[in-house]
């Protein structure tokens, strides 16, 4: 796909309100496609719940395609902004070749941000939704690809060279990516798959008290298996 063309923006003293006026079209549309897909959404719908005419769509974005790359462009944008702390610390403990307590702890901080990120409660757009359309296939590949290179691929380099010293396999062995997942997954199931974890647990929504519990059972969990892992490895 070639890169979209730089696109015009306010000159001058209309940065502040043109700024404006772009972030509130990525909001309605994070919202709107996360709802209804690509496909559903249509760009005058968009504009209308941002409260712009539909022209400006094109002014800032160029087309459709061009605002659902903004969309992915702004999400990854504010998760590596939430993630990236955890893992400059991770990278020092493995640059300084960390014990195994130092390795398992760096592993679950970034766990723990990764579930901090998941679980904030949110007013719209709902991010939730639009990451799950995106993972389940059907959406337009840019999005994909820009969160796959400015989070996920980081992320996971960083996962699963810290899991390789734990464990005592290697980086790229498959077990030790199927590690990576599976902890992950503990907590990502209450993310993708909300309403039917909400309704198994009974709850009505994951609050902070509940956002904690489960942060806490997936971290204790994971140390659990980190622990026993690294002693299979000096077995």
């Amino acid at each position: 796909m070639n890169e979209p063309k730089r696109l015009r923006r306010p000159s001058a003293g209309g940065y502040a309100r043109g700024d404006e006026t772009r972030r509130k079209i990525i909001e309605a549309a994070i919202s709107l496609f996360g709802q209804l897909g690509f496909e559903g959404a249509s760009t005058r719908d968009i504009a209308a719940r941002a409260g712009v005419n539909a022209p400006a769509l094109q002014y800032y974005f160029e087309n459709k395609e061009g605002l659902y790359r903004a969309c992915a462009e702004s999400i990854a944008d504010e998760s590596w902004q939430a993630l990236e702390p955890a893992v400059l610390r991770a990278r020092a403990v493995l640059e300084r070749n960390g014990d195994t307590p130092e390795l398992i702890d760096a592993f679950i901080d970034i766990l723990r941000a990764v579930a901090d990120r998941t679980f904030v409660k949110r007013s719209e757009p709902d991010q939730r939704l639009f990451f799950a359309r995106e993972q389940g296939g059907g959406e337009p590949e840019i999005g994909s690809q820009v969160l796959r290179e400015r989070v996920r691929e980081p992320l996971n380099e960083v996962n699963v060279e810290l899991l390789a010293r734990i464990t005592g396999k290697k980086a790229d062995d498959p077990l030790t990516v199927v590690r990576m997942f599976s902890l992950y997954g503990q907590f990502l199931v209450f993310h993708i798959a909300r309403g039917s974890t909400l309704t198994t647990l009974g709850w009505n929504e994951i609050d902070a008290k509940k956002a904690d519990f489960l942060k806490t059972s997936c971290c204790e969990q994971t140390r659990v298996l980190l622990e026993h892992w690294s002693r299979l490895r000096d077995a």
